[in-house]
């Protein structure tokens, strides 16, 4: 085979001449004999992907966000269309500056506003709500029997007496608390959404756009308009995402400058960088190829994917300069330092990769998705930092400062070892190794004890994954103050023969549910047609409350129901809806609330009627909950046996294992912790993060391992192994582990409350997997791991020379496979 970068002996320079070009593996062989094609492909790959991440959208849907194939989820969508507003929906509250909303000139705001919702592009308008809207109604109680209309009247022109008018319908109707604030200073407008405009998915980031222009446009001196619903959460955290290229600036200069300080060789160090940056380009093109967008939730995948890739990069690096230092031509270091790292950085990548792919069975189709872009921007790592991070090493290599600076911090720790690696040789030795297993054990033990507390689902009022004080949740507290009706929705759906809801042994099951509701811990107030059929029997009895019950007589019950709005049961009446409003979202009454609803369906459904739940945002929130629930645990056992797997394949040593997934295990218990301590729930936006920690975090493992059982297996004591480990390749653990937890930790100032949360949690796991490596990992190699007996043990401050790497003219294999046939 005739390669481009074949050599006469007459242009080979001197260090070259022993260099056998058909040594290494055949996949080497391939590449290194090959650059100029392997480097071309690279550059025309990159500029075709480049060209297509400009077509990526970043945008999000609300199915997308929930478990479609729950049983409750399944339920609700079978009876979406009879449901009304229960899904996805906004509410906009316009709040007077005046007396009260009973002025022409706050009436005409109202107006104007709703109708330029009415026709805004993703409104289901046949469901929309306001004042203005005729399915708001008032009813009473005359001389001549029931009465009712719309609250603004046909004839409504604005005058004095068309404003009073007004006012007394509203006094009647039963939207005090609903569409009318309690102290009649705003009023609501409900606006549920469509799934789909014209086709497509609705634009979550221009309807929030369209939201805003409407509050700029109608917001005066006079009157001021609060938003909440999914739609305007998903939009200001599209708004706060935009910000997050000022921190991926950030990392970027950081890592870089760092790494800058640790090699003092600008070529080298911007040639990781851009590698790197060339993964994240890879990635992101080839999303709209796949039909994928970014979203809230993996719009920060791209990040995960450059630290992946500065710490393969570093490595990688790291190695060939050491080589370069010693002497060797730029194209040996570089592929000595393929076959010694090839196989760990593979493993590690398919850890990361098994890590996000994991992610898949949890069915919730967003982090289904946000496991697929991960897992493919770690595939393409094995191509840019595995591949075409040491081929162009090879042609550039490290400036001969660096080199220089290399060899003499190599030497000097390999003879005499500095002070920070005679402190971490400590814990090879026995004593120091069992403190550090005694004091591990104490912190799994507390770290566990804590986390028993961790709790699923939101934790906080409002939208948590926006500040406190941002004007989303500032919104939300106005509305949640000023209308009994809260924002979060629990409803049941009670299923009847067709024209069977208003059966009276159904409604007297309703009436006990509402009753049994409205005890717990919670929960605001109810409604259904059971309660609006009592209500109406204290109506005709001129409000005497000893009326306030369900009329025994069908025939009345009849009556009542077909004056009842359909939103209280559907056009073919065998489909009720009981309304629970609940104070918050939060977990716990969650779980007070479907834990109640199970047990009364178990006790009541019956072949008149069968409770189903659940419907409303809070339904749908409480199935989401379950399903995370369940999976927490499922995702952490089948990550940890795909990550087990992998290194005992590497390692071929189950004590290697042990030694590797240990760190790892206490790394999860004390960020679960962590969440604990800093009041994180678990949800669909934190539940990646432990994944993505232990398929991160293993990298640190795998890399020092490799070398310490390599220099273990040709003889050397533990602390020999130990400190060419260091030498080699734990300088930069060290390295990457503190320049990524700084760079994510800097997302802790970030306006979206998630990214700050996502940002320290995965800093934690940075610095503590780092430790783990470092730290309890050789803790734990001194009771598992023992030197291979040779007839020569190689002194502990030999040079990384010779047995360290492979003989150029017999290495055929990766390093580690060398190794372990050497030993």
């Amino acid at each position: 085979m005739i390669s481009h970068d074949t050599f006469t002996a007459a242009t080979q320079p001197p260090e070259m001449a022993a260099f056998d070009h058909h040594s290494g593996s055949r996949l080497e062989r391939i590449l290194f004999n090959h650059r100029v094609i392997v480097v071309s492909l690279c550059v025309l790959i990159t500029v075709m992907l480049g060209w297509q991440a400009a077509h990526l959208r970043l945008n999000a849907n609300f199915e997308k966000t929930i478990p479609t194939g729950h049983p409750y989820i399944a339920q609700y969508l079978e009876h979406r269309s009879e449901l009304t507003g229960l899904g996805n929906a906004v509410r906009i509250a316009i709040a007077t500056r005046g007396e009260s909303i009973y002025d022409k000139n706050y009436l005409a705001t109202l107006q104007a506003l709703s109708d330029e919702l009415f026709v805004m592009p993703g409104v289901d308008r046949a469901q929309m709500k306001s004042l203005w809207t005729p399915s708001t109604r008032w009813s009473g109680v005359t001389e001549e029997g029931l009465d009712g209309g719309p609250v603004i009247p046909k004839d409504y022109d604005g005058s004095a007496a068309s404003v009073a008018q007004v006012r007394a319908n509203v006094l009647r109707s039963r939207e005090i608390g609903q569409t009318v604030a309690f102290d009649h200073k705003s009023t609501l407008v409900f606006v549920p959404l469509l799934t789909t405009v014209d086709g497509r998915p609705l634009d979550y980031g221009a309807f929030s756009d369209q939201l805003e222009r409407v509050r700029d446009k109608y917001r005066s001196a006079n009157v001021d308009i609060h938003i909440t619903g999914f739609a305007k959460v998903v939009g200001d955290l599209l708004d706060g995402l935009r910000q997050i290229l000022a921190f991926f600036a950030a990392a970027i200069a950081i890592t870089t400058a760092v790494l800058y300080a640790y090699t003092r060789c600008w070529r080298s160090t911007l040639l990781v960088v851009a590698c790197s940056l060339v993964a994240v380009v890879w990635q992101l093109g080839l999303l709209p190829l796949l039909g994928y967008e970014l979203d809230p939730y993996s719009v920060l995948v791209p990040f995960l994917v450059f630290a992946i890739g500065m710490s393969h990069g570093a490595q990688k690096m790291n190695g060939i300069m050491q080589d370069i230092g010693r002497g060797m031509h730029k194209l040996v270091a570089a592929r000595y330092t393929f076959r010694r790292l090839f196989l760990a950085g593979l493993t590690a990548l398919l850890c990361d990769a098994v890590g996000f792919a994991v992610l898949t069975i949890i069915r919730i189709e967003v982090i289904q998705d946000l496991a697929m872009i991960a897992s493919l921007g770690v595939a393409v790592l094995v191509f840019t930092n595995l591949i075409l991070l040491p081929i162009l090493l090879s042609y550039v290599g490290v400036s001969p400062v660096a080199a220089t600076r290399s060899a003499h911090a190599e030497g000097r720790e390999g003879s005499e070892g500095s002070v920070l690696w005679r402190f971490l040789d400590r814990f090879t030795q026995r004593r120091w190794a069992i403190l550090t297993l005694a004091a591990s054990l104490a912190l799994a033990l507390v770290g566990y004890t804590v986390s028993q507390q961790l709790r699923v689902g939101d934790l906080d009022p409002g939208a948590p994954e926006l500040r406190a004080d941002s004007r989303y949740n500032r919104d939300n507290a106005f509305i949640t103050g000023h209308y009994g009706a809260s924002s979060d929705v629990f409803a049941v759906m009670v299923k009847t023969p067709d024209g069977g809801c208003a059966n009276y042994d159904t409604l007297m099951r309703i009436d006990a549910l509402e009753e049994r509701l409205r005890e717990l811990p919670g929960v605001e107030a109810t409604n259904s047609l059971a309660l609006m059929n009592r209500q109406v029997m204290v109506g005709l009895a001129e409000g005497n409350p000893k009326w306030y019950d369900l009329s025994p007589s069908q025939a009345m019950v009849n009556t009542i129901t077909s004056n009842a709005p359909r939103g209280l049961y559907n056009d073919t009446c065998n489909l009720l809806t009981v309304y629970t409003y609940l104070t918050d979202h939060k977990a716990d009454t969650l779980t007070r609330v479907v834990d109640m609803v199970e047990a009364f369906a178990t006790a009541n459904n019956n072949d008149q009627a069968a409770f189903l739940l659940a419907a409303g945002n809070a339904g749908i929130e409480a199935a989401t909950n379950i399903v995370v629930a369940h999976a927490n645990r499922e995702m952490l056992l089948w990550v940890y046996g795909a990550v087990i797997v992998l290194c005992m394949v590497t390692f071929r040593s189950w004590r290697a294992v042990v030694c590797a997934v240990l760190p790892l295990m206490l790394t999860s218990v004390l960020c679960e912790a962590l969440m604990v301590w800093l009041g994180i729930g678990v949800k669909v936006a934190t539940l990646p993060v432990i994944a993505l920690g232990v398929g991160i975090g293993v990298d640190y493992a795998l890399y020092v391992m490799s070398i310490m059982l390599t220099q273990l297996r040709l003889g050397r004591s533990l602390s020999a192994a130990y400190l060419q480990a260091l030498i080699f390749t734990g300088k930069v653990v060290m390295l990457t582990g503190i320049t990524l937890a700084v760079g994510v930790a800097t997302w802790a100032f970030s306006p979206i409350k998630f990214q700050a949360d996502m940002g320290i949690l995965l800093a934690f796991m940075f610095l503590w997997n780092m430790l783990g490596a470092l730290i309890l990992l050789p803790a734990l190699a001194n009771f598992l791991l023992k030197p291979t007996p040779q007839a020569e043990v190689v002194p502990a401050n030999s040079q990384p020379t010779g047995d360290s790497r492979p003989v150029a003219d017999k290495s055929s294999q990766p390093f580690l496979m060398e190794a372990r046939q050497n030993a």
